[in-house]
């Protein structure tokens, strides 16, 4: 029988970096290699404290078990106020950020003056952490939900702000143009032109956000801002780990029950 022929496999392509391109990525390894040692020993990384600390973290797991589930019917109410912190600071933070959104876009706003004020609005609010507003809103209005809900509105508005103004940048504009040369004006054209495009990724946009401050809400509580970190904080300061592994438990319950639910939803957007 005649012989067959196989073809030989493609050899695979090389790429090889320039001479000053390999000395230039080895240099930068090489720095990085650097930053990450010198960074470990500011932050006093020590397998060794690691490894003799492991037997309280094993005795801490130990006294948290099992939970204690009769506290169970009195932390339904820090439950809710966890879960209702998150949902208003959401919805307040996505309120504020819509029209924070617009005056950042260039798209939208072809005044450069305004813009800048606008996203220094928004740039302000992303930096300072939602724990420090926290803070400073537990020092203003009092311990409780209510400066949670506000820390949260204020860091959600920057980071939805953010995002939406990136959005309507990169959005097609040949329909916001052709509206315009129809006769259409500035509000028709956002009715009618951006807020359809926008509306289903904004949405999505804040569905994450909101799976985001649930768990921030959590660590509010730690500086008074009310919910299960408050009672969370409460308890590991008093030494009752096993009321602390219930309110975990809880806390774990209900991010799981919100993500599920936001990702359903977003899949149904997209």
């Amino acid at each position: 029988m005649p012989r067959t022929m196989t073809a030989a496999p493609p050899e695979r392509a090389r790429f090889a970096l320039p001479r000053s391109g390999r000395f230039l990525f080895w240099g930068g390894m090489a720095v990085l290699a650097l930053l990450l040692v010198q960074a470990a020993r500011e932050t006093q990384v020590s397998p060794a404290n690691l490894l003799s600390g492991a037997g309280r973290i094993v005795d801490i797991v130990r006294r948290a078990c099992p939970p204690d589930w009769h506290q169970l019917p009195m932390e339904w109410k820090p439950a809710r106020e966890t879960f209702n912190i998150a949902l208003v600071g959401t919805a307040l933070g996505a309120l504020l950020a819509c029209p924070l959104a617009l005056l950042s876009s260039r798209t939208i706003v072809r005044h450069a003056p305004v813009r800048m004020a606008a996203r220094c609005v928004v740039g302000l609010l992303r930096a300072v952490p939602d724990l420090v507003w926290a803070l400073i809103f537990v020092t203003a209005v009092g311990l409780g939900p209510f400066p949670g809900v506000l820390s949260l509105t204020l860091h959600t508005a920057g980071m939805l702000g953010r995002l939406g103004a990136e959005m309507i940048e990169d959005m097609d504009v040949m329909p916001m143009e052709a509206m315009e040369l129809a006769g259409a004006n500035r509000l028709q054209i956002f009715a009618h032109g951006v807020v359809p495009m926008l509306a289903p990724s904004m949405f999505g946009l804040v569905l994450y956000r909101f799976d985001e401050n649930l768990r921030s809400s959590l660590v509010l509580g730690f500086v008074g801002a009310g919910g299960l970190g408050f009672q969370l904080y409460t308890a590991i300061s008093l030494f009752q780990y096993r009321t602390a592994s219930l309110l975990l438990l809880m806390t774990l319950v209900m991010v799981i029950a919100v993500e599920g639910l936001s990702s359903v939803i977003r899949r149904h957007l997209s």
